[in-house]
Parts: structure tokens; C-alpha cells; sequence
């Protein structure tokens, strides 16, 4: 307080002294004036009669020269020039005293304001505003040099960057300096202060800003607004805005909704992003219509994120919500790529450069950030050009070689080692232009807007320019240099270039470093410095007159020096906030540059995967973060970001479980009174609206007799429900009373009082009023209806109840209900999706219908979005349950389950289960005695969280059944048994059933015995197909009987039986039978009978078997003429047989000479088939072919011809029309020539898969690559390279390539000749260095 008037007491001594200085200031300006005029007079008078003599000399002279040569004219031409003459001098005298004057003044202004300590002109004054109305404090201040300033709220100085978005504006302009706060709220009634203070002292001003708030009628005016408030209720938010994730380069839409007509005066909606006014563009575009109001992006860019406000103007004011709408990255081009850059930004623009800037993508795509690609266009057009070769590493960087007055736009990409990014939004147009032309043109303005300009470059005769100076490093980045400096003064007419120079710090040379490209501005950037090395710079200016001498080189600057990323943040804490958000805080980084922004990151425990929270960078080190799911457990972290892009991560924050903050609960609200006797009230009231998180405790309820002043407590204890009896009143006094709620954070704010209530003994027959009238299950056209009996009976018991309906702004009741209803509930159908209802329900006895109760709270039919129903269902273990999952929980609600409205299940019925926010209700012996309708509420929340569910016979029998399927699963056929009879007489049965786990189970029963896998009877069990199948080698009578397939899989089970008797068993041992000897018969001489022995009566042994006859003369008849088929390795010739054993003999012969199977030639056969292959054919293989077979007893002969030229030619394209064969597609010339002593390349293309192996012959040896010898393979290219050839490489070269599918040679022939030598028919003379290739 005693600083607080000091500071007012200083204040008023400045006023006096302001106006002291004010009157002694006028007084000393006129004696200055007057003096300065006397003097300016008499050096006028004296500069002027010597510089009139000499005029008057020079004109003299002049007219003489002019009167000799235009005599004839006579005096009158004379005379009128010598008018023009003196009019011209008169003209000249007062352009110099009027400049003059004004040179003496200013230098007075500047001694009058040089050194002198601030002082207010005008101070702040105090202002009073309505609540959500904008403020500006204004004062004007003197002092120099210019003082800085510093404004406070109650003595705490504003920091902007942590005052939410937009609420503060802070302006020095010319000594007037300003503080606008927008949108003022009763928290910003406060005191307000500015200091100022230079060199020379400080001073200070004070201002209160009271901000008042409009209550309507309770007011006492704006009558008129409030009778129009009477005719119709106002629009209110229908539901609160949710968290918008939008998607980059896709479009969005934020809409509001209402819940009636907007009024008239509510239709001036307002949008703002991040505390600033939205306007209807291209880039978005606001709509409004009867109940939605909505913003759309048609192209979402990063910079669209942020928090978005919405206002509705009312007669209090106005009525805001936010939100916050995430832009999420698009689908990378390629995986792994970063995220798009953002916030495009140009600065220092010139006629040929400009600084371009950005902010570092959140997401790197999982690999670090190596640089970023500059492309611009020319605004208007599509076509993006590259401006940087290489990638930026910072993300600011000089761009160069622009048109002067061309409008641009730039974007930038992010690169990492995965691929390139998306390109970031285009900045704002912007056009190049001479950044110091304001300065050297003067503006006079004349004759109603037109305007004269005079350019001090005219009035400058410079021929040869003078060098520039102050050159000095703008930017030091680890990618370049950035130079500025001023222009020469006096510039010139004609335009200047400018040529940078650079030299080493201790090195007397210099280097011109922009010869091909002068500069046009005085900016230049250099990028390819050596790192860690010190350079000066200097610059010479040229016009086209010539060059000028070097400027002062530069201060020693050093290259390369690395921008290091900022540090991480630290102290982060999560905090509780709502049931979607969290509260995050972290203190900032201590060390370093203080970062640009943040990103924060989230992860849900249990898993592995960050998401971005963010893609705009956030300044505070405070952040909401909405859209979270609520009851699950989060972790979070946060980087800083700065110019070399983002830091480490910051610590992790504590896992914290999505759910409200505990708070105090809001007021209590809707009294009534239930019951009245001669000193007693029953009073009740509805809950309040915000529960604070947690359970209501209690109430505390407080009285007012309205003959007295002051109120009394009627309960010291918590009452635990919202009806109380109050006694010990006065019979006829009228009575007030109010309440607060409690929970675990304490007692919440006191209600509004009730009304005026007369203690009167209640003697109507009717019932009293029906009390907490509440909404249940609200969908979108229905809802569920409560209340509770009225507790003053009247003069019999209650027998039914009527309900009435009135649309929400409207005063018409309707009655629902013809008949009255007996229960205390009801469902309230065929309501209109999206209006607003509230509800009243009268009490019936047999003297007549009792007053309506209080009417319950407004509500609209609508489902919410997220809301669950109620699942009926089966669980794994055949228990029939009914589960619901609730959206938002806290950390003492429970799950109410009622049935038929009527209180909470038999608990010896049913079994009830819970986890996390999940319920499940269980029938234990499921019977028609549990059908009806099943409810479940959820308490303590705010939101009406509640389903039902009817469960009728017909859902019981369905339940039943799959109860009943689960507890006893059987194992689904698919196919029964079949019976296959294979080639050779084999028997398959199978059968198919559904998939099978791996731990299935099979037992194969016959006859009452277990069979097992044996090479006669084998047994296949492929679970995953679900196939069983069972092959019996030989089928005879021991096979006839009955199969069981026996299957279990888990719980489920199941059996399969075929009978295999009579004529079924004879049908398929018969089939058997004949297919396994048609098998045999193909196999050749076999066995009909088996070997026997026999003992004969001379005591000899007789072996006896039966075979059939060889058939051997049969197989020339089914061999097949010889073929010709072309391979991948060459030429194939072979016959097809029926059948072929090695006792066969077989030979093979060319033009008569019998073949050795080698290399090149490979005989073989299968035994189907006989063959000859001949590997890499030439045209030595032309010729007669012969196959030879012998049986035992003859031979017999197959030949074919391949000596047809075009044959072979089209078996050889058959062959290299292999895609994958090894080929030399770009080969080498016939022959070169080549001097001594000089390199030879030779280089050629070969393709194949897969890649063929490659050999370099020389004269048919392989040549071994050392010492001079170098071979390289870049894919395709192959390079063999010889250093100082001389007359040993003469010779004759090969590459020679083969994979699996073939090979090919390449050939050139190589000579060397010595100096002066000329080469003698050589097809191609190889120049050194040359690489040689042949056109395909």
C-alpha cells in the first residue's frame, strides 16, 4: 500500500510539473522564435547581398551575350528577361529561408527531446465495462532516448506468453502506448499499471478496469430488452463442442448446434482460432443456419489447428464454447517419411533475395531428419521449381536469384532417410522489391491526392560508384553465411550491383565468390564455406560507369558453425481435468535459446506406439489435452522445438487415468415445497448440475423468516437427501430457504434463495405435488420418465398419475396420458429428433387431480454421440448375461440395475459383475421368471448415462439355445464319408468337418477296436482343413465291417460311423480289385500268381509262379517319332515311351558317329521319356540324329535332321528368347585401336536373371584383375579398365556371361601402336579416357 501511493504521489507531481513545463515551454518558444527570426533575418540579409552581387554579375554578363546576339529584338526581349530573372532569385531566396527554418526548428526539437527522462503527456484513466466486452487503455509518453515499457495487473508484470491466446494486445506506436484485453470476464477487474523507464529515470501510471455483469431483470433496467426476453426464450448450446481430428489436405467441418430457433439479435455469430477473428474466404467458410452454426476448411493444412471459439451474442452478453481441432499428418508418400513442415514464413525481402523460415514437423517417420527442399512458384501458377540443390539442415535459410517486383510463394519438404514428405502449406504471396527506396524518395503530397516524388539518387551526379559499407554477417547458419551491408552514400542514378569477395583470416588474397551472379540488393548469402574456418568479406559496388574500390572487409567470421537443437523441457506434470482431458505443465528449458514452440506426445499404457498430440506448435507450457478416452491410463512427454529442429524428449510424465477432476459441485437449484403443517415445511430440491467428479455427501439447508434480516442453518450434519423437514417455524410467516451441496472436495456454492413459501397446515383433499420429475435413456425420438409420490397423501391414496409435455419456449401444456398411469414411471414415445421438452406430472386420488410438480430440467430428444445400449448375449461359458459398458465413469460411481423400473433384480436370479467401466448382469437359472425390462443407471456423473433392455420369450429361447450350443458345442460336418477307389487299387474313406484347432483329437474305431496308422491302414488328420481320411493299401474281407470317427476339440465333440457290409463292401472290393490289376498291367511283366512250392512225390521241391508274357515288341510300336524342343541351356531331342527299364539298351549318333554323353552332350532318360541334350548349339551340331534301341532281340532306329540353316537359326532365337537368359545386350566394338600409355576402357551392358556371372578372357585365358588390370560393376554396366596399355595388351578380349538359363560372349579385338605410328585398317581408334560402347 505504501508503494502503491507513492507511486499516486509521484503521479500528481508530474501533473503539476507537465503543466508547469507546458507554460514555460510556450513562453521560451516565443523568445526563441522571435530571437531566431531576428537573426535569421540579418544572416539572410548578409548571405543574401553577397550571393545577389554575384548573381547579379553572372546575369549581367549573360543578358550582354544575349542582347549582342539578339539585337534586332531590341529592349523588350531584354527587359522581360531580366523580369524572369528576378522572379527566379526571389523564388530561390524563399525555397532557402523556408528550408532554413526548418532546419533550425528540428535541431531545436532534438536538443529539446535529446537526454531526457519519460514523463506521461496523457495517462492512463480508469474505464468500466460490461462482462465479454473488449478494453483499451491508452496513455501517451515523452522521454529519450525512447523508453521502454512494462504493463502490470495488480502489481504482476503480463507476460503474453502465458496469457491464453489473443486475450492481450500490447502496442508502442510513436510514444502512445496501448493495452487491449479482449473479452473481458469478471477475473479481469483489476489494477492496472505501465512503467516506463530509459536511461534517465522512470515514471509510472495507474488505472482501475471494473468489469460489471448483467443480470437481466434483477438488473433494474434495459426493461426493453427484458420484455422481449419474455416473448421468447433464447437459443442455447444444445450440446458442448467435441474435439474435432481432421486429416491434412482433407476437409472438415466444426459444427454447433442449438437447441431451439436463433432469435434475431443472437444471428451475429463470431468464430475465432486461437483467440482471432475467423473471416468467410477460400481457405474457410462460416455458415449459420436455424439451429447449427459451422465452420468448414475445404483443404486442412497444419496451420488450421488450434483452438476454436465460438460466440452467440444474448441479452447478457454473450455465450461462448471451445473446442480443439487436431489436424493429423496425411498418409506419407512414402513409408517412414516425416510429416509435412509448416508455418512458411518470409522476412528480410530485397529485390533479389529473402529470408525464407518454417517450424520442424512433430513426426519424423522414425528416422532423424536429415534436411529440408525449397521449392517456390510464381504466385498464380502450379509449376514449383527447387531452389536448393542439397538439403537445408536448419529450417531457415537465404533464397536467391529472384525477379525484381515477381510475386512468389514458397513451400518446403522434410527429408529423412525413408523419403521426401508431403509439401507444407504455400506461404503467403509475397513480391520482391528494393527495400530501400522509401527511404531515398520523397513523397509531396499536391492539388487533392495527386502527389509529386523526388528521388535523392537524381539528385546525385556519381559516375564511378563508392564501395558500400558496414559489411558485417547477418546470419551465421551451419549451411551458409548470410552478408548485409548499406548502400554507398551518395548512391547515383544508375542502378548498382554489388561483387562479394572473401579471403581467409590471415591470408592477403581475395576471391570473388559471385562473378557469374552480381547481387542486386545488399544482401548475399554464401553456402559452400569450409567448416571451422574464419573468412572476411568484402564488397565492391558497379554500375555501368565502372567498379568501385573494396569496402572495409568484415569482422572474421566463422563457418560452419552448428545450430544445436533446444533442451527439452522439464517437470512435466499431469493433472486431472475432465472426463475426455488432461492437464499438462512443464517448466521451460533454462539453458539455451528459448525454444519457438512445443510438441507433446501421448501413449496409452500397455503400449509402445506415441501419438502426436499436437502438429501447431503450443508457446505456453500449459496445454489441455482434449479427446482422450475416458478411464484409460496415459503417459505423456514433451519436446521443444527450435530453429535445428526438435529436442529430446522431456521425462515421462506418471501414468494418470483419463477421469474429471475432483471439484466442489455447483449449486443446488429448483426448490419446492412437498408438505405443510401448522409449524413445519418439507422442502425439497433438484441435484446440482455439476457433481464435481465424485459422490454428493450431503446438503446443508439454510432458512429465512422474510420478517427478519438475517438466516439460519437448519441441519449442523450433512442431509443425505434433497427432502428435509423443517419445524419450529411460525404459523402464516413466509419463508425462504437456499442449500449447498458437499462432496470430498468440500461444500459447493450456495444456492439462489426459493421462493416465498406461507407456513400454512396443508387441508385440500387433492394430492400434493409429484417431486424430482428426471429423464432417463433420452434417444431420439423417446426417453424414459421418473418422479416420486407425493408425500401429502390428501384424502385417499394416490391411484394414478397424468403427465404433461411443453416444447421449451412455449407456454402450452399438453397431457400425454389419456388414462392415468399407476407407476411412478413412464416411457414417452413419438418425440421430435433435436426439440427441446420439459415434463410436469399431476398426482390423482379420488377427490381429484393435485397440482403439477415442479417441471424437470430441459432436455432434448436426441442421442448423444458414444452412447451405449444394453448387450444381451452368451458368454463362453453359456451363461445367458445382459452387459453395459459405460462411457465415462468416476472413481465412486456404481452401476444401478433395476428391473421393471421397480428396484434392483432378486438377487438370488441374478449375479452381477463389474470392470472398469464395464457392467454385466448374469442369470443364474434363466426362466420366464426373468423376463421384463432390464435397467441400468450410472451415478455421480453429470450426463445422464443410462440404457434398458426388454428381454422377451423369444429372446429367452433363442438364448437358451445358444446357451445350450456352447455348453454342449458339437463339431459341424461338412462332408460325411466317402469312399474313393485310387489308381492302384487303393480304398480312401474320408470325411470333412470344420476347422479344427491344433489340440483336436481324433479316434478311428472299427469294429469296436481303436485302429492306429500302419503302412496298410494309413491314418490322415489335417486339423486346420478339418479333413480325416484313412487309405488302405489293400483291400480284402478284412475290411468289412463299421468305421467311427471319434472327434474332440475343446469342449466340442462328435462321431461319424460308415458301414462297410454286404453289398456295399462287395461293390468296393470288386472296383478295387480291377483298377489295382490294370495298375499292375501298366507296370509291364509282373506277377500274376506268386512263387508256390510244392513237394513232389520223389521228395523234389517245385517252385511255381505265373507272369505275363514281356510284351517287349510292343514298345517300338508306342514310342513317339523323335522331337525337337528348344530349353533354356540349348536343344533338346527326345521320344516319348509308354514305359522304359535300364535293361533297355539305347544309343545315340551324329552323321553316323556314335555320342558319349559329355559337357555339351547329355544323354538321359525317365521312364516315359528318352532324351539327347545339346548344350549351347553351334553350327558344327548341324546334322543327322539317330536313336538306337535294342530289346534283347532287335534294334530298332529313330532319326532327325537338323542341317536346315533356318532350323537352327529358329531353334537358336527360340533359345535367347528367354527372359531370364544371360545376355550382352550393349556390347563391344569388332576392333579399336589404342596409343601407348594410355587408358583403355572398354564397357558394356549385360542383363539375366538371376544376375549372370561375368569372366574377361584375353587371348581365351582368363584375365586376372590386379595391378593394371580393373574391372567395375555398377548393375547392368560392366567396365574393364587398363592402365598405360603398350604392346602386351594387344590381343583379342572377351566378356563372357551365364546363369542357369544360358550364356552369351562378347568379343573385341584391342590394338596398341607407339607414338607417331598411324593405324592401319582399324574399324574404330579409341581416344584416351574414352569409354567405348556399340549402339544395339
Amino acid at each position: 500500500m505504501g508503494t502503491r501511493a507513492f507511486f499516486h504521489h509521484r503521479e500528481e507531481e508530474q501533473k503539476e510539473e507537465r503543466k508547469h513545463s507546458l507554460e514555460m515551454t510556450s513562453m521560451t518558444r516565443k523568445k526563441r522564435e522571435k530571437k531566431f527570426y531576428l537573426d535569421f533575418c540579418q544572416l539572410l540579409s548578409s548571405c543574401s547581398s553577397r550571393e545577389y552581387n554575384l548573381r547579379r554579375e553572372a546575369d549581367i554578363l549573360e543578358l550582354e551575350q544575349r542582347g549582342q546576339k539578339r539585337i534586332r529584338f531590341g529592349n523588350d526581349m531584354e527587359k522581360m528577361e531580366e523580369e524572369v530573372i528576378r522572379i527566379c532569385r526571389l523564388l530561390r531566396v524563399r525555397a532557402d529561408r523556408k528550408g532554413l527554418c526548418r532546419k533550425v526548428r528540428a535541431k531545436e526539437f532534438l536538443e529539446l527531446r535529446s537526454g531526457r527522462a519519460p514523463m506521461f503527456w496523457i495517462p492512463l484513466r480508469a474505464h468500466g465495462v460490461w462482462e465479454r466486452m473488449d478494453v483499451t487503455l491508452t496513455c501517451t509518453v515523452l522521454g529519450s532516448p525512447v523508453p521502454q515499457a512494462t504493463w502490470y495487473k495488480n502489481g504482476i508484470p503480463i507476460d503474453l506468453r502465458q496469457a491464453p491466446a489473443g486475450k492481450y494486445k500490447i502496442k508502442n506506436r510513436f510514444g502512445m502506448l496501448t493495452l487491449h484485453i479482449s473479452r473481458c470476464s469478471m477475473e479481469d477487474s483489476a489494477e492496472y499499471s505501465v512503467e516506463v523507464k530509459n536511461q534517465y529515470g522512470e515514471a509510472y501510471s495507474f488505472a482501475t478496469v471494473l468489469v460489471r455483469k448483467y443480470y437481466g431483470k434483477e438488473s433494474g433496467f434495459d426493461s426493453e430488452i427484458y420484455k422481449r426476453s419474455l416473448l421468447a426464450r433464447e437459443a442455447d448450446f444444445a450440446f458442448p463442442l467435441k474435439p474435432l481430428f481432421a486429416r491434412e489436405k482433407a476437409p472438415f467441418t466444426l459444427s454447433c448446434y442449438f437447441s431451439s430457433d436463433l432469435l434475431d439479435h443472437q444471428r451475429g455469430i463470431t468464430w475465432f482460432r486461437d483467440g482471432e477473428l475467423l473471416q468467410d474466404s477460400e481457405g474457410q467458410e462460416l455458415r449459420c443456419q436455424e439451429r447449427e452454426a459451422s465452420v468448414t476448411v475445404p483443404c486442412a493444412h497444419k496451420e488450421d489447428e488450434g483452438f476454436y471459439t465460438i460466440r452467440v451474442p444474448s441479452l447478457d452478453g454473450y455465450k461462448e464454447q471451445t473446442t480443439y481441432v487436431f489436424v493429423r499428418d496425411a498418409a506419407a508418400l512414402t513409408a517412414g517419411a516425416p510429416g509435412s513442415p509448416l508455418n512458411v514464413k518470409c522476412h528480410d525481402v530485397n529485390k533479389d533475395c529473402l529470408i525464407l523460415s518454417w517450424v520442424a514437423p512433430s513426426d519424423d517417420g522414425g528416422s532423424p531428419i536429415l534436411g529440408y527442399l525449397i521449392e517456390r512458384c510464381v504466385a498464380g501458377s502450379e509449376e514449383w521449381v527447387q531452389c536448393s540443390a542439397q538439403p537445408v539442415k536448419s529450417c531457415r535459410c537465404p533464397v536467391l536469384g529472384l525477379a525484381e517486383g515477381q510475386t512468389y510463394q514458397f513451400r518446403v519438404k522434410a527429408v529423412n532417410k525413408a523419403g521426401t514428405s508431403r509439401p507444407s502449406k504455400a506461404s503467403d504471396p509475397v513480391t520482391t522489391y528494393d527495400a530501400s527506396r522509401d527511404k531515398r524518395v520523397t513523397v509531396i503530397p499536391y492539388d487533392e491526392g495527386r502527389t509529386i516524388e523526388i528521388s535523392k539518387d537524381d539528385l546525385e551526379d556519381i559516375k564511378i560508384p563508392l564501395p558500400p559499407t558496414n559489411v558485417h554477417a547477418s546470419e551465421v547458419r551451419e549451411d551458409y553465411v548470410a552478408l548485409a551491408w548499406d548502400e554507398p552514400d551518395p548512391r547515383g542514378r544508375e542502378p548498382l550491383n554489388y561483387y562479394v569477395e572473401k579471403s581467409l583470416v590471415g591470408s592477403n588474397s581475395w576471391q570473388m565468390v559471385n562473378l557469374e551472379m552480381p547481387a542486386n540488393s545488399p544482401r548475399f548469402a554464401l553456402f559452400d564455406l569450409v567448416k571451422g574456418k574464419s573468412y572476411r568479406f568484402r564488397v565492391r559496388s558497379v554500375n555501368k560507369f565502372g567498379i568501385s574500390e573494396p569496402s572495409l572487409p568484415s569482422p572474421p567470421v566463422t563457418a560452419g558453425a552448428k545450430l544445436a537443437p533446444p533442451p527439452p523441457p522439464s517437470q512435466v506434470l499431469a493433472f486431472r481435468d475432465t472426463k475426455t482431458s488432461v492437464v499438462l505443465q512443464w517448466d521451460k528449458p533454462k539453458d539455451g535459446l528459448e525454444p519457438l514452440g512445443y510438441y507433446i506426445y501421448c501413449r496409452e499404457t500397455g503400449t509402445e506406439e506415441w501419438q502426436t498430440v499436437n502438429n501447431k506448435l503450443i508457446c505456453s507450457p500449459r496445454f489441455t489435452v482434449p479427446g482422450l478416452q475416458p478411464g484409460k491410463e496415459y503417459v505423456f512427454c514433451v519436446k521443444s522445438v527450435g530453429e535445428a529442429g526438435l529436442s529430446e524428449s522431456s521425462p515421462e510424465t506418471d501414468p494418470i487415468v483419463v477421469r474429471p477432476a475432483i471439484a466442489c459441485p455447483s449449486a443446488p437449484h429448483g426448490f419446492v415445497l412437498l408438505h405443510c403443517g401448522k409449524t413445519e415445511m418439507t422442502i425439497g430440491w433438484k441435484a446440482p448440475k455439476r457433481k464435481g467428479g465424485t459422490k454428493i455427501l450431503g446438503y446443508f439447508l439454510d432458512q429465512h423468516d422474510h420478517s427478519e434480516p438475517d438466516w439460519h442453518e437448519v441441519n449442523t450434519q450433512p442431509i443425505p437427501r434433497r427432502v428435509c423437514t423443517v419445524s419450529s417455524l411460525q404459523q402464516g410467516h413466509l419463508y425462504e430457504f437456499r442449500a449447498r451441496a458437499m462432496n470430498r472436495a468440500g461444500v459447493g456454492e450456495v444456492s439462489e434463495p426459493s421462493d416465498l413459501f406461507r407456513c400454512e397446515e396443508w387441508t385440500m383433499p387433492e394430492p400434493g405435488p409429484p417431486y424430482d420429475v428426471r429423464c432417463t435413456e433420452v434417444r431420439d425420438s423417446s426417453l424414459q420418465l421418473h418422479w416420486e409420490p407425493p408425500l401429502y397423501q390428501g384424502a385417499g391414496p394416490v391411484t394414478g398419475y397424468f403427465i404433461d409435455l411443453c416444447e421449451e419456449g412455449s407456454e402450452e401444456w399438453k397431457q400425454i396420458n389419456k388414462q392415468p398411469t399407476a407407476t411412478t414411471h413412464m416411457k414417452v414415445s413419438d418425440l421430435e429428433t433435436g426439440k427441446c421438452y420439459i415434463f410436469r406430472v399431476r398426482a390423482l386420488n379420488k377427490a381429484g387431480v393435485g397440482p403439477p410438480s415442479l417441471p424437470s430440467d430441459p432436455v432434448v430428444a436426441k442421442t448423444k454421440p458414444g452412447t451405449n445400449e444394453i448387450e444381451l448375449g452368451v458368454d463362453e461359458e453359456g451363461f445367458i448375461y445382459m452387459a453395459f459398458e459405460a462411457p465415462e465413469k468416476n472413481d465412486s460411481s456404481e452401476f444401478i440395475w433395476s428391473k421393471d423400473y421397480e428396484g434392483p433384480p432378486d438377487a438370488d436370479r441374478v449375479q452381477i459383475e463389474e470392470k472398469g467401466n464395464r457392467s454385466k448382469l448374469i442369470l443364474k437359472e434363466p426362466s420366464e421368471k426373468d423376463l421384463g425390462v432390464y435397467s441400468v443407471e450410472v451415478t455421480d456423473v453429470d450426463d445422464d448415462i443410462s440404457a434398458s433392455c426388454t428381454l422377451t420369450k423369444e429372446d429367452l429361447d433363442k438364448l437358451l439355445k445358444r446357451s445350450h450350443e456352447i455348453r454342449n458345442p458339437l463339431i459341424k460336418l461338412i462332408s460325411g464319408w466317402n469312399i474313393d477307389v485310387l489308381e492302384k487299387g487303393e480304398v480312401r474313406l474320408w470325411l470333412e468337418v470344420e476347422k479344427l484347432s491344433p489340440n483336436a483329437e481324433l479316434h478311428l474305431i472299427f469294429n469296436d477296436k481303436e485302429l492306429t496308422s500302419t503302412p496298410t491302414h494309413k491314418i490322415n488328420f489335417v486339423r486346420e482343413k478339418g479333413l480325416v481320411e484313412l487309405i488302405i493299401q489293400d483291400f480284402c474281407a478284412d475290411d468289412k465291417g463299421m468305421y467311427t470317427a471319434q472327434l474332440k476339440d475343446g469342449k466340442a465333440k462328435n462321431q461319424f460311423t460308415l458301414v462297410l457290409m454286404d453289398e456295399a463292401f462287395a461293390k468296393v472290393a470288386e472296383e478295387a480289385e480291377a483298377k489295382r490289376r490294370q495298375w499292375k498291367k501298366k507296370q509291364g511283366p509282373h506277377f500274376i500268381e506268386n512263387l508256390t512250392w510244392k513237394i513232389l512225390e520223389n521228395c523234389e521241391v517245385l517252385l511255381t509262379c505265373k507272369v505275363t508274357e514281356s510284351g517287349l515288341n510292343s514298345f517300338t510300336l508306342s514310342a513317339t517319332p523323335l522331337k525337337i524342343q528348344p530349353t533354356e541351356e540349348g536343344i533338346k531331342i527326345y521320344t516319348d515311351v509308354k514305359y522304359y527299364t535300364d535293361y533297355m539298351k539305347t544309343t545315340w549318333y551324329h552323321k553316323e558317329k556314335r555320342l558319349e554323353s559329355r559337357d555339351r552332350m547329355r544323354a538321359g532318360s525317365t521312364m516315359n521319356q528318352i532324351w539327347l541334350h545339346i548344350l549351347d548349339p553351334t553350327e558344327a551340331d548341324k546334322g543327322k540324329y539317330t536313336l538306337e534301341l535294342f530289346d534283347g532281340k532287335s534294334s530298332h532306329k529313330l532319326s532327325t535332321d537338323l542341317s536346315g540353316q533356318g532350323e537352327l537359326k529358329k531353334l537358336k532365337g527360340s533359345i535367347c528368347s528367354f527372359p531370364g537368359r544371360a545376355r550382352v545386350v550393349q556390347g563391344l566394338p569388332d576392333v579399336a585401336t589404342i596409343m601407348e600409355d594410355k587408358t583403355l576402357c572398354l564397357t558394356c551392358c549385360v542383363s539375366g536373371d538371376p544376375y549372370p556371372e561375368i569372366t574377361w578372357f584375353k587371348n581365351e585365358k582368363v584375365i586376372v584383375f590386379k595391378d593394371r588390370y580393373k574391372m567395375d560393376v555398377k548393375g547392368s554396366v560392366v567396365t574393364i579398365t587398363i592402365e598405360k596399355v603398350c604392346n602386351e595388351d594387344t590381343g583379342k578380349y572377351s566378356i563372357y556371361v551365364k546363369n542357369k538359363y544360358g550364356s552369351e560372349t562378347g568379343q573385341v579385338t584391342i590394338s596398341v601402336y607407339k607414338h607417331g605410328e598411324i593405324p592401319i585398317e582399324t574399324e574404330q581408334e579409341i581416344p584416351a579416357e574414352i569409354t567405348t560402347k556399340k549402339p544395339k
